[in-house]
Parts: C-alpha cells; sequence; structure tokens
C-alpha cells in the first residue's frame, strides 16, 4: 500500500493504472491511500501537478473518478484504465483535518488520521468520521487507523537519544528548512531551546517511545482512548539497523496487541 498518494498532483486515470498494475502483479495484497493536499513544496507542487488550474478543491470528483476507474463498471465514458478496470484495489483517505474526514466517512471508506503531525484534530476527526459513515459497497462499518511515530530500543535512555533526530527535523520544519533528517544528539537541550521542546514534544505527544515494555503500555493506551481499529508506524530512526530492531520490536508487540487488546 501507499503511506499517501497526493490526488491533486496527480491524473485519476494514471494512478489507477499504476495501482492496477501493482494489484494485477499481486492480486490482494494491494490498497491505496489517497492524500488531498499537495504535501511538499510549491515549486515541487508546480513540477508535479497536471494543470495549474487543479485544486484541492476537485478532491471528491477525483476520488470517485478513482474508484470508476478501478471498478468492473466502465460507466459509458469510454476511457478504460489498463491495467486497473475490474482491480478494485482499496481506498483510504488519508487526512488530518475535518474535511478528509467527513469525506471518508460521506464515501464509505476507511480513514486515516496523521496523528503523528497534526494530534489536535485527533478525536474529533475520529467522531466526524464515525458520525457521517455511510455504508458503501468496500466497507460496512467505520474502518480508523491512525499514523503514530515509534522509536523503540533495548534501552530507555538511547530510545531518547534516538528520538532527538525527529525532534531537530520538526524544529526544522518550524524554521521552513527542508533538510534530511539529522543524526541524533546526546542532549537535544544543547542544541534546541526549552520552547522549542516543549512546542515540538507537544506535537508528537502520541509518538512511542522507550523500551518495547514501554511502547506495549503506550500503545494500549492509545487504542483505549482512541478506539482505532488500525495503527500505521512510521520509524524516524537515521540508523538502518536500529530502525529494524524498533520495527522488530513493534512488530512482536503489536502481535501480541491484536490477540489481547485489539480484537476489534
Amino acid at each position: 500500500g501507499s503511506g499517501g498518494i497526493m490526488l491533486p498532483n496527480h491524473s485519476p486515470l494514471v494512478i489507477a493504472e499504476q495501482f492496477g498494475t501493482l494489484a494485477t502483479l499481486f492480486p490482494g495484497r494491494i490498497d491505496l491511500g489517497l492524500g488531498r493536499a499537495p504535501g511538499t513544496d510549491m515549486a515541487t507542487a508546480m513540477a508535479l501537478r497536471r494543470n495549474m488550474h487543479a485544486s484541492v478543491d476537485d478532491y471528491p470528483a477525483d476520488v470517485q473518478a478513482l474508484q470508476a476507474y478501478l471498478s468492473d463498471d466502465k460507466g459509458g465514458k469510454g476511457v478504460i484504465a489498463m491495467p486497473g478496470a475490474g482491480t478494485r484495489v482499496p481506498l483510504w483517505l488519508l487526512g488530518s483535518s475535518l474535511y478528509s474526514a467527513k469525506l471518508a466517512g460521506q464515501l464509505g471508506l476507511p480513514y486515516s488520521f496523521a496523528s503523528h503531525f497534526a494530534p489536535e484534530m485527533l478525536q474529533d476527526a475520529i467522531s466526524v468520521y464515525r458520525a457521517s459513515f455511510r455504508p458503501s459497497e468496500q466497507l460496512e462499518k467505520p474502518f480508523v487507523s491512525a499514523g503514530v511515530m515509534a522509536v523503540v530500543a533495548d534501552d530507555e535512555d538511547e530510545a531518547a537519544r534516538l528520538f532527538t533526530s525527529v525532534q531537530l527535523q520538526f524544529a526544522n520544519l518550524r524554521k521552513q528548512a527542508n533538510k534530511p533528517m539529522p543524526a541524533p544528539v546526546d542532549h537535544i537541550e544543547a542544541v534546541l531551546s526549552e520552547y522549542e521542546i516543549a512546542a515540538i514534544n507537544n506535537t508528537l505527544r502520541f509518538a512511542i517511545t522507550g523500551t518495547p515494555q514501554q511502547a506495549e503500555r503506550q500503545i494500549a493506551q492509545f487504542i483505549e482512548a482512541t478506539g482505532v481499529d488500525e495503527m500505521i508506524f512510521s520509524f524516524p530512526v537515521t540508523d538502518t539497523g536500529k530502525c529494524l530492531q524498533a520495527i522488530r520490536h513493534v512488530g512482536s508487540l503489536t502481535s501480541v496487541m491484536t490477540k489481547q487488546n485489539w480484537a476489534a
């Protein structure tokens, strides 16, 4: 699946054929997450966009056009996604606002919220999505996923050190400095001010950090507080080996969580 195809940047037909190709190669294994925002700086957005009159306001119609291209019904349009038509690739709407939550509910699609960078809207977005949900051919009842960052290590201090990479990255983003994720530092207080750290940690308050045991408790608390059906994890760790270790830690925990506390 995709972490997010930013639909305003692409033609629905092109996306249908790209994911139709994947679904043809790997039947039953592909899904498609769709975002409403350009997702990048303006220069890149201008280079990507199929026409400069495209707007995020076209998003609902583009989602429905994409559904039509992937369906069995040709719709009498005479334009067929090849491959793509008939693959019925499942669609998700991704978002960090109430707009996308309501639209996902109205279209009867699963919804994934970006709580890893927009925590303030999480509970309201889930409530709006569930309240506006209408059953569809794809989905009978609401299904919510939430994006969460995870930095897990054998030692709590090491996890905290690794977590400084994403803290520094968010500090760069606040300064509109588009840079690669920085390497971790031993003392974040020596690099960022107390105010910066507090503001960044507030944005990252749903991040899973610490040892596997601490991560298990944090995941359980998040599920209990939100009632989400699924979590999608981002691992902002610059060292490849330690990133893979964090993934293994969380993978082993979520299998336990699914059996014990995440039956929904």
